[in-house]
């Protein structure tokens, strides 16, 4: 790809960034009662006003990161906005379960009051990377405390005392390694000692390494599958559950391991990440008759049980882009730009919504707009532009160490 068209792409992907930005600083600001409206149509009227503690974590961390990151988005009503986010968690978002005062709300009223738990950890997981991350543009100590006791608690949940995640084990129930928990473990880990020194970084180290090692685990079948599940010993899971792939998680975890891979200088986790979490998930989840990416597959060629499984959906896609455009970085291996190219031309192409901002979530397989809201229970203010953010930074990178 040439330098003018690297250009082209940070220039376009800037734009549509700018769009979406403005997309939810338009539509989701809650000004009466504090947080964001996470149900938005796709002219952006709020049809639900149950607020998703994951998606105003996430909301709260994605203004943060554009205000501290990008100089064009160092803007009064970014920081207001995500102070005044952070502020509707830190007052609602944590509940009393099960003896734990560190447990968070899965979602709340439009003014606060817990409406669900769920035994999981992911709306502790963003609500610590929107703390953090607050704390970082407002040098607010106490905040980066709070993220770090509730970072523990998550640590002592998943490694020593799992009674208030998932259901009760029952005889047949055999328990597993899903990929998502190292995941976000990793990834948390990455915020938590970004720029925060050595002390920092050896606090976090030895859960740094275990999240690696759980996801290399899910590399299966000879290193020809990654699985989404596997049993706890690092075994492949009978039925179903065992022979389910999901690209996108497993895109995602690649440029999740490229990331520590190039923090730690392991060369040998690099070309891992790339050739089993990365151009693995691409070749065996890209549809090759009408493009983009399958939700789940089988391994072995059934049909998935996930009833949504041949969908193509907006956030798999991101990974992709991230992973692939990551990926060239570190390899300048002009297959991994050829890539980027490509999931880049099919996803502005289908998602993106030039008529009114934002990207559209859900497709069916031939790419057509099946749910055309543009937030909803599990599609907010992240993905979109945490990938169009990173994608830019990455392209300005490339662009910088070509003309230096």
């Amino acid at each position: 790809m040439s330098v003018l068209k690297l250009k082209q792409h940070r220039q376009l992907i800037g734009e549509e960034l700018d769009r979406v930005v403005a997309f939810w600083l338009k539509y989701s600001h809650d000004t009466q009662y504090g947080g964001f409206f996470n149900c938005i149509g796709s002219d952006g009227k709020v049809y639900d006003e149950l607020k998703y503690v994951w998606l105003q974590g996430r909301q709260v961390w994605m203004y943060c990161r554009l205000y501290r990151t990008l100089e064009r988005f160092r803007k009064p009503e970014i920081l207001e906005a995500a102070k005044a986010g952070g502020a509707f968690l830190q007052k609602f978002a944590r509940v009393p379960s099960s003896g734990s005062p560190w447990k968070c709300a899965f979602c709340l009223t439009r003014d606060g009051k817990a409406v669900k738990i769920q035994r999981t950890i992911f709306s502790e997981c963003f609500y610590i990377m929107a703390i953090d991350e607050l704390s970082r543009v407002t040098e607010d100590k106490d905040m980066q405390a709070e993220a770090a006791q509730m970072m523990d608690h998550l640590i002592h949940w998943v490694r020593v005392d799992p009674s208030v995640l998932g259901r009760p084990q029952l005889p047949g129930d055999q328990p597993t390694n899903s990929m998502a928990i190292p995941m976000m473990l990793l990834c948390l880990v990455q915020q938590l000692t970004d720029g925060r020194g050595a002390d920092v970084a050896q606090r976090y180290k030895e859960i740094g390494a275990w999240s690696v090692k759980n996801i290399l685990q899910h590399v299966q079948r000879g290193g020809t599958a990654v699985l989404e599940n596997v049993s706890v010993e690092g075994g492949e899971l009978a039925g179903c559950q065992g022979r389910l792939q999901n690209p996108g998680h497993a895109l995602e975890a690649g440029w999740f391991l490229l990331q520590y891979a190039a923090d730690h200088g392991d060369e040998a986790l690099r070309n891992t990440a790339i050739s089993k979490f990365i151009e693995l998930p691409y070749h065996c989840g890209w549809d090759k008759q009408h493009g983009g990416l399958f939700y789940f597959l089988d391994v072995d060629g059934y049909c998935p049980t996930q009833l949504e499984w041949n969908m193509k959906l907006w956030w798999p896609h991101c990974e992709a882009l991230i992973a692939f455009l990551m990926a060239y970085s570190q390899s300048r291996s002009p297959a991994h730009l050829d890539v980027f190219s490509e999931v880049y031309d099919y996803t502005i192409s289908h998602f993106s919504d030039a008529e009114n901002g934002e990207w559209f979530g859900y497709l069916t397989q031939e790419g057509k707009v099946t749910l055309d809201f543009k937030g909803g229970p599990f599609k907010g203010f992240f993905h979109v532009p945490r990938c169009l953010l990173m994608c830019e930074q990455i392209l300005e990178g490339l662009l910088q160490k070509h003309d230096s």
